[in-house]
């Protein structure tokens, strides 16, 4: 789940960070916890394990009760979205297995072929040059091993197609704005409608270095799951 912003900052989702997770439930209608469990199904069940833009912790919780032989790190630029995650984890007992840093997902504090896989749910938009992005999650997984993205995108395809985006661009930012309290919020339906088309977002893991990049179109194509390797 992401914390980046369009500036790379974190501050939007700072001061969103305790209604962050609820926030995600409405306006997805809970449709996003199967496409995370699309997302974690692509990581090893063993070694270390990487969640950019982790937010609140979702997925880097979820990848720990998921794979009890992995540790999970999670890296998100927002102090007050990881506080909340750090709750949540005391909470859930996993202090031993999943932490926490606070860093840039363009420059990450960490060394090459590190982690045994790597994740990153809704962040990829919201970090200002994709690329470099990519790049550090390439970087930082060992060799084969892979580097798993979850994205929103435009639906197509048909009537229903057209009711989902409907909620796209029209539900999901004035209901965020109203819950949050934060007209910022609105631009979640900007950064989607900017999102590139599938097959362009997967040419850019190739460029950044991934290989073998496969997209999985979800939910009529509300989201996309990216499944490259280093």
């Amino acid at each position: 789940m992401s914390a980046a912003t369009a500036d790379g900052s974190g501050a939007m989702f700072d001061r969103i960070a305790r209604r962050y997770d609820l926030l995600n439930r409405l306006m997805s209608f809970g449709v996003d916890r199967g496409w995370r469990r699309r997302l974690i199904a692509a990581m090893p069940i063993e070694g270390e394990l990487l969640d950019v833009a982790t937010g609140t912790a979702d997925v880097a919780l979820a990848l720990a009760r998921s794979r009890p032989a992995c540790s999970v790190v999670g890296l998100d630029p927002s102090a007050n979205m990881l506080a909340v995650g750090q709750e949540k984890i005391v909470q859930a007992d996993l202090e031993a297995r999943v932490a926490l840093v606070e860093g840039d997902a363009q420059a990450m504090p960490f060394a090459a072929d590190r982690f045994a896989g790597a994740t990153i749910a809704f962040g990829i938009r919201n970090v200002p040059d994709r690329l470099a992005g990519l790049r550090e999650m390439a970087r930082v997984t060992r060799p084969g091993g892979p580097v798993a993205v979850l994205e929103l995108s435009e639906p197509t395809g048909g009537p229903l197609a057209a009711l989902a985006r409907f909620h796209v661009h029209h539900i999901v930012p004035r209901l965020g704005a109203w819950l949050s309290g934060d007209a910022e919020y609105r631009y979640l339906q900007r950064s989607i409608a900017a999102f590139p088309p599938a097959d362009a977002f997967a040419e850019l893991m190739r460029e950044a270095g991934l290989r073998d990049v496969r997209a999985t179109r979800l939910t009529m194509g509300t989201a996309h799951l990216y499944v490259g390797y280093a």
